[in-house]
């Protein structure tokens, strides 16, 4: 099946053909269309929908259980999380990065950067 955006699209306000871009919103890369005369952009619509569960996942809070487990403690992440970091990054198995924020904050970073913040 061929994909729309491989496609010659043509802006429907100025009619010039469209060229392909990435957009950025918040960490995310969304592939575009975008009109070189009048600047309309068309986003493709799976890339709006993966954003869209994104923010789905992003505003619900989860209460898990911490476990001893040896001489360590775990916590189960939601295979919702899970199935949706694995659908982006295609990574599983990888080392994530655990960071000791504050008194009552751990972060996760399943992603690649070495950005210490």
């Amino acid at each position: 099946m061929t994909d729309i955006f491989e496609q010659t699209v043509l802006c429907k306000d100025c009619h010039k053909k469209m060229e392909q871009t990435i957009v950025q919103k918040n960490g995310f890369e969304l592939r575009a269309l975008v009109c070189p005369q009048c600047s309309q952009k068309i986003i493709h619509p799976a890339d709006v929908n993966n954003f869209e569960h994104y923010n789905n996942l992003k505003g619900k809070t989860y209460n898990v259980k911490l476990r001893v487990i040896g001489n360590g403690h775990a916590i189960s992440i939601p295979k919702e999380i899970v199935d949706f970091i694995q659908q982006q990054e295609k990574m599983m198995n990888d080392m994530v990065k655990l960071c000791f924020e504050d008194m009552h904050r751990l972060r996760l970073d399943f992603g690649g950067e070495d950005d210490d913040n």
